[in-house]
């Protein structure tokens, strides 16, 4: 047991003394390396310190160099500055210097300007002096004369005067008696057979064809299906078409066509090219129709002052206003007792020409009042006032002659004859609307009181358009709808209708219809 002991307690004695001899070992191994660390710490932190130490230095040296060289540059460019100053100080000295002896020299030049007048005024009230002088003398000289004659004649000056006039005009006035009386003969022998001459010259020489206007214009169709998209589902687009041109548009069993019905010929051009642009474009819907429509009228209001232009340039006209050449194509789409007047004006004004130049008269003035005589009546629906005063004021605005606004002013007799050139415009109007055929009284009457009924609609607050539609069995109105409520639209129609069965005659009944509209647009960006 005991060398059991031994054996088992040796190794264990050994072990632990070789465990404690390595633990020694490497405390001591610690130690050292501690040691050495610290010291490597110790002169790194040195060396560190050392380098900042000369970072700083140079950096304290690099800035102080950077400070000298900004002081100088900054010393280089007030010294710049400072020239300048100096030669702009200098220019200015020397352009007072100049300015100094200019006006020296003005001052000089005043004066001796001065001297002169001084001069000459004084030669010039001794030359007065001596006027008077010799006035005075020729006034006694001639109440000398005066009264050694009324000496001589036993008459005074007066009484002699009165005499003499007397005896002149007793032969003056037998002598015009006895010319005017022949005169007066002669004209009367020739006068009507020369008017006739002239006229029938007029009429044979200017033989112009005329074509009625009528109240409908016919749209051709490609195909019979368009009819379906031209109305649009449940008729919103045949409706949007009727709002935007103030047109009726017939869809019936025509064949390849629809009518557009309405008394104002310029609104059914708009709607008939209108439409056909629509056809064209195949994109038929109710902001397709407004943004065609507009076009169409922005392109029609070139149009027209193209054509008043054209007619203008025929007759030598070459120097007319723009907005008077606007208002005469515009004429092209206005009838008078069915004749059209851009036609009618034309017409007039080769006639006056020709009669103007038979007897002798101012032709240009004469041609130029007869084509514009009527012009009011292309604005005559939009402003208050005969279309008369309506064209007077306006060619006066934009710089016709007084000659020829007096003569266009004479043409219904209104006024008595400024010239004879008015007389010769009145001749010309009266032959061409006198022509058989050249006019319609039924057409006329009918137009005026589809005038008449979309007047009575436009004058009532808050309707922003109206038109007479169904050959004037139904007025179509539009109002505003930020100033008319639906309550207030019903009875705006009532009062309408009233006001309507007060001022009209018509036959049968007329509907009116008030349509308030509200939108809501915003624009996805």
């Amino acid at each position: 047991m005991e060398a059991i002991f031994v054996s088992l307690i040796v190794p264990a004695i050994v072990t632990a003394i070789v465990a404690a001899t390595v633990f020694g070992i490497w405390v001591a191994n610690r130690k050292r390396l501690a040691a050495e660390t610290v010291g490597r710490a110790e002169e790194q932190a040195l060396r560190i310190t050392k380098d900042a130490e000369r970072d700083a230095e140079t950096r304290k040296k690099e800035a102080l160099l950077e400070a000298k060289e900004r002081a100088h540059e900054l010393l280089m460019e007030a010294e710049r500055q400072a020239r300048q100053e100096r030669q702009q100080a200098s220019t200015l000295e020397q352009a007072l210097n100049k300015r100094d002896a200019a006006i020296a020299e003005r001052a000089a030049l005043i004066e001796r300007m001065e001297k002169e007048l001084n001069t000459r005024d004084r030669a010039l009230a001794e030359r007065e002096k001596a006027a008077g002088a010799a006035a005075v003398k020729y006034e006694q000289l001639v109440a000398q004369q005066k009264h050694e004659l009324e000496r001589v004649a036993g008459l005074t000056a007066d009484e002699a005067k009165d005499i003499l006039i007397k005896q002149i005009e007793g032969e003056a006035r037998h002598d015009s008696a006895n010319l005017l009386k022949r005169l007066d003969a002669e004209a009367r022998e020739v006068a009507v057979d020369r008017a006739k001459q002239y006229i029938t010259e007029a009429i044979q020489r200017c033989g112009a064809e005329h074509a009625i206007e009528t109240t409908v214009s016919v749209v051709d169709l490609p195909s019979d299906d368009l009819k379906g998209r031209i109305i649009g589902r449940e008729g919103r687009n045949i409706r949007a078409l009727e709002q935007a041109t103030g047109v009726d548009l017939i869809v019936d069993d025509t064949p390849g066509a629809i009518i557009l019905s309405g008394f104002d010929p310029y609104r059914r051009e708009i709607a008939k090219k209108s439409i056909e642009r629509l056809i064209a474009d195949g994109r038929i819907h109710p902001a397709r129709i407004e943004e065609i429509v507009q076009k169409v009228k922005d392109e029609t209001d070139e149009e027209v002052r193209k054509e008043g232009a054209a007619v203008a340039f025929d007759l030598g006209l070459h120097d007319l206003h723009p907005e008077i050449l606007r208002l005469m194509g515009r004429l092209k789409f206005r009838t008078s007792y069915g004749q059209n007047v851009l036609a009618h004006s034309a017409e007039v004004a080769r006639l006056a020409g020709i009669m103007a130049r038979e007897v002798g008269l101012d032709a240009h003035v004469a041609v130029r009042a007869a084509f514009v005589h009527d012009i009011g009546k292309a604005i005559d629906r939009e402003m208050e006032g005969t279309h008369l005063q309506i064209g007077i004021d306006f060619l006066r605005k934009h710089g016709e002659s007084e000659p020829v606004v007096m003569a266009m002013a004479a043409h219904h007799m209104d006024i008595d004859w400024p010239s004879l050139e008015a007389m010769i415009v009145q001749a010309a109007d009266a032959i061409s609307a006198a022509r058989p055929g050249a006019r319609r009284d039924i057409l006329e009457s009918y137009v005026k009181r589809l005038e008449k009924l979309e007047g009575i609609a436009d004058s009532f607050k808050g309707v922003s358009k109206s038109f007479a539609l169904q050959a004037g069995r139904e007025v179509r109105i539009m109002v505003e709808s930020e100033k008319i409520s639906d309550e207030e639209a019903i009875w705006l129609s009532k009062d309408i209708a009233r006001r309507i069965e007060n001022e009209l005659e018509y036959p049968g009944q007329i509907k009116v219809t008030v349509i308030r509209e509200t939108r809501a647009v915003d624009y996805a960006k």
